[in-house]
């Protein structure tokens, strides 16, 4: 069974579903409240795990209750919470979500005691890291700890995989030279290279900026209209699996999670890779929640078949 360790945050969504998005000013009524696990790091854990790979989350929560229930809901779903540590005096991260009756979004982050993540609990776990085949990072922990962790797997042969979420504009040189892969959306990517994205071909452009900024392998996800693959082998767009959007909160981390557990070390099969982590994400999109709404590997297939 293939080993993936995700670094990230663990945050308790509360979703408020809403008819449309309110206006500056506005007051409107919720048509109701939902809390469950959330967070980018737990959400691609669950969905690695989920994908059938044997994943390990490396995470801080706080020392209230929505430490309990995140980590009851990461055990429920197979990941391993061996370094998934308390932190005193911290509250849990917190999302505070928006849900419109179109599917889409806004998400306000409260982080909490994601970002209490140290070197130091990197460092714990340097064996574990040593023995992996890929390790996922995302930008809801502290950079140093991504950084630190990233250097480790390079020293020892694992894959990296950076989700640069939420974007920041500069990235550090020194991290995005130990990765092996870089997975934005085209809002993250746009921002990153100063690209605009509106066509296939502002895709290669941006694609082409991250080659120069040091990364070898480029997925810029695309919405709707798919992914897009540029490697020194691949350059294209996998089309996306059309289908009516409910909830599109996991939908990115599902792809990712998915897209680890698919791939191979030596990223031969990418494309192969990519067209079942989009699959899963179509999947997820038309269930409510984030972690809830992903898919096992066996609905992922049994839609492909």
């Amino acid at each position: 069974m293939k080993k993936i360790i995700v670094i990230g945050s663990s945050n308790v969504d509360t979703t408020l579903h809403v008819k449309d998005f309110p206006k500056p000013g506005e007051t409107i009524n919720a048509n109701k409240v939902t809390v469950a696990g959330g967070g980018k790091g737990a959400n691609q854990a669950i969905a690695a795990t989920k994908s059938g790979a044997d994943c390990y989350f490396i995470s801080r929560v706080g020392d209230d209750s929505f430490a309990d229930f995140l980590l009851a809901q990461l055990q429920k779903y197979g990941v391993k919470t061996d370094y998934v540590q308390k932190t005193a005096n911290t509250a849990t991260g917190q999302a505070y979500i928006t849900l419109n009756e179109a599917g889409q979004n806004d998400i306000i982050i409260d982080h909490g005691a994601n970002y209490e993540l140290k070197p130091e609990d990197i460092e714990r776990a340097e064996g574990l890291i040593a023995d992996a085949e890929c390790i996922i990072a995302q930008f809801e922990t502290p950079l140093a700890s991504t950084l630190y962790a990233f250097k480790l797997a390079k020293a020892n042969g694992v894959m990296t995989i950076l989700n640069p979420a939420p974007a920041i504009e500069k990235i550090p040189r020194e991290l995005l030279e130990v990765t092996d892969v870089i997975t934005p959306n085209e809002t993250e990517s746009a921002l990153i290279t100063g690209i605009k994205i509106e066509s296939e071909a502002d895709l290669a452009k941006n694609a082409a900026k991250l080659h120069e900024l040091g990364v070898e392998n480029v997925i810029i996800t695309y919405g709707d209209k798919g992914a897009y693959i540029a490697t020194p082998k691949v350059e294209k767009l996998v089309p996306a699996f059309k289908v009516k959007a409910v909830d599109t909160t996991a939908a990115g981390d599902t792809f990712l999670g998915f897209l680890a557990g698919s791939l191979d070390t030596d990223l031969a099969n990418i494309e192969k890779a990519a067209t079942i982590a989009s699959k899963a994400s179509s999947l997820a999109v038309q269930k409510l929640g984030a972690q809830p709404s992903i898919p096992s590997i066996a609905e992922v297939e049994e839609a492909l078949r």
